[in-house]
């Protein structure tokens, strides 16, 4: 741990820098849109989202590599794919609920395919491991301003939409009566979810990010009581996991995003215990 802290005062690594400051700003959209996707259960529906998107970047490295189309970049095809699926399943969880999870694992499954299947075909060889299990020390400048301009987007936001998105994530059928465009604002949130999934796939990759939206919010939820101090808990615990997670990985040479996952749920686990330990304690 030490070693690491020290690393990042080294001018020779800036790519470590990088990490460590895109793991402290990505714990905003980490925490508050995790916490959204927590309390509103629809984190099978993030990782559809989330699967389908390698459908996009498989297209981007096709169409680079044997058409020449620069401009449609892995982030491009990412973001593309992202919006697709998420009105997809947006539409389908909104109002086809008896085939709600056959089409969100045709989406999962068909999407993470396709990405396979145009990789396969793109000439050269092409790693997709950093794209399935990310790599964040491998984040650019560019893309690190890119990670800060999400989380002022999903700070905004969550501000402004905070008593609406709550409304409708602990009880939509009473603020529909309310007058409130339940539908809007759950479409916001599923948008919000893909958009920060595609800008964050770097840190621990699209097989695992769905556990960086779910964990710190699982943890935060069991010290607090309100959705805003949730969303505080779940952005600290994500700041803690990332930090721990790539100094632990940068001192014994391992995967950063499998890293930060294992001390992620491992701290979840510890958390459960003690919380059904306290628990069972005060009953008795």
């Amino acid at each position: 741990m030490i070693e690491f802290f020290h690393a990042l005062s080294n001018p020779a690594v800036p790519f470590l820098r990088y990490a460590f400051l895109a793991g402290l700003l990505s714990s905003a959209a980490f925490g508050i849109v995790g916490t959204y996707v927590t309390v509103n259960r629809i984190s099978y529906l993030a990782g559809a989202i989330a699967h389908s998107v390698l459908g996009g970047i498989g297209l981007s490295l096709f169409l680079q590599n044997r058409y020449d189309v620069v401009w449609f970049t892995p982030l491009v095809g990412a973001m593309v794919a992202a919006i697709i699926a998420a009105v997809v399943v947006g539409l389908v969880s909104m109002y086809a609920r008896e085939r709600e999870d056959t089409v969100i694992g045709a989406v999962w499954a068909i999407g993470m395919a396709a990405g396979v299947l145009l990789i396969a075909r793109t000439p050269g060889y092409v790693d997709p491991m950093s794209y399935l299990f990310g790599n964040i020390l491998i984040l650019s400048r560019q893309e690190l301003i890119l990670v800060a301009v999400l989380d002022a987007v999903v700070i905004i936001v969550g501000i402004a939409g905070y008593s609406q998105f709550q409304a409708v994530s602990f009880d939509s059928e009473f603020a529909r009566v309310r007058g409130l465009h339940t539908g809007f604002y759950y479409f916001v949130i599923v948008i919000l979810t893909a958009v920060s999934i595609v800008l964050l796939t770097n840190v621990v990759g699209l097989i695992m990010i769905i556990a960086l939206f779910t964990l710190p919010a699982a943890v935060g939820s069991m010290f607090a009581h309100r959705l805003w101090q949730v969303m505080l808990f779940a952005t600290l615990f994500t700041m803690i996991f990332t930090t721990v997670g790539l100094a632990l990985s940068y001192t014994w040479d391992l995967p950063s995003g499998a890293t930060i996952i294992v001390f992620s749920g491992g701290i979840y686990l510890v958390a459960a215990a003690v919380n059904a330990a306290r628990k069972k304690f005060v009953r008795a």
